[in-house]
């Protein structure tokens, strides 16, 4: 069943950013279905949040996606697809393992056709070596079919940032969302700042959302270092994620607040870049104006 999408203009779009600030959430797990999105549209409302939208998954937590059963992930795929038909907003964020080979390329195509606009990848909880090939295969027939990889950045293991890069760099047409920002690593993807000056290396295909870092770093003593970091990756690649449940949207719209980046910077993060990106594939989260 095909994801019912409204085509939404980006200035219809750019309308809602610049008149009520909405977020849009681009890392939400939802572990028990309608349940959850019912949580979560609580939690948010007590926290007084405009949502613009939001990227939700169902992997993740205690719910995991290993290698050896496609079938499975396919089932879990299509009740996202059918969640997502019933909640305006809801951005559904999909999975396969890498190391399923073909039938992984065959659901990433199936869950495409369907209007599924992002996937997500693990590396630790999947258990997969992001330099596999099979790995820079299915991310490459990502890009072709439209699709943003979200991948796990933070930096588990020493050397998890610097595979994801080398990765973006062989994949240069697949859009990727670094999860985290590599975590209390974050420092590595400084050297964004310098990769984009060398001729024909553009690395515009790495975005970042801050899910978990912005809460743990505002008014931290590194936060000057932080900010200074989201500047130096292009504030028009940073995207605002909550990961909940583990953080509260509340929590991480404040902490961005606390942040020293201009009212500019901060409606981009909010929900500028998402819409960007994925403002074509969405329905307006309800109570939009």
């Amino acid at each position: 069943m095909a994801i019912r999408a409204l085509a939404i203009s980006m200035a219809f779009w750019g309308g809602i950013a610049a008149a009520g600030e909405p977020v849009f959430d681009v890392h939400v797990h939802l572990r028990d279905g309608q349940a959850s999105v019912g949580e979560y549209a609580a939690d948010v409302a007590a926290a007084g949040v405009e949502l613009a939208g939001y990227g939700a998954m169902w992997f993740g937590g205690p719910q995991q996606a290993p290698a050896g059963d496609p079938a499975d992930i396919a089932r879990r795929n299509d009740a996202l697809i059918a969640l997502a038909a019933a909640n305006p907003g809801l951005l559904p964020i999909a999975t396969v393992h890498p190391y399923d080979g073909q039938p992984a390329l065959d659901e990433l195509a199936r869950v495409a056709e369907q209007g599924v606009r992002m996937l997500k990848l693990h590396p630790h909880t999947q258990r997969f070596d992001a330099d596999d090939p099979r790995v820079l295969a299915l991310v490459r027939r990502a890009g072709e079919l439209g699709v943003t990889v979200l991948l796990d950045n933070a930096n588990i293991l020493p050397g998890d940032s610097e595979r994801l890069f080398n990765l973006a760099l062989q994949a240069p047409r697949t859009q990727f969302l670094f999860a985290h920002m590599g975590g209390m690593n974050f420092r590595f993807w400084n050297m964004l700042a310098a990769a984009r000056t060398a001729d024909d290396l553009f690395m515009e295909n790495i975005h970042f959302d801050i899910s978990a870092m912005v809460v743990l770093l505002a008014d931290s003593p590194i936060e000057a270092e932080f900010v200074w970091t989201l500047r130096n990756v292009g504030i028009e690649h940073v995207l605002l994620g909550s990961d909940y449940p583990q953080f509260a949207l509340g929590s991480t719209v404040d902490a961005l607040e606390r942040l020293d980046l201009s009212d500019e910077e901060k409606a981009k993060i909010r929900s500028g870049n998402a819409l960007r990106l994925f403002g074509d594939g969405l329905r307006p989260a309800a109570g939009a104006r």
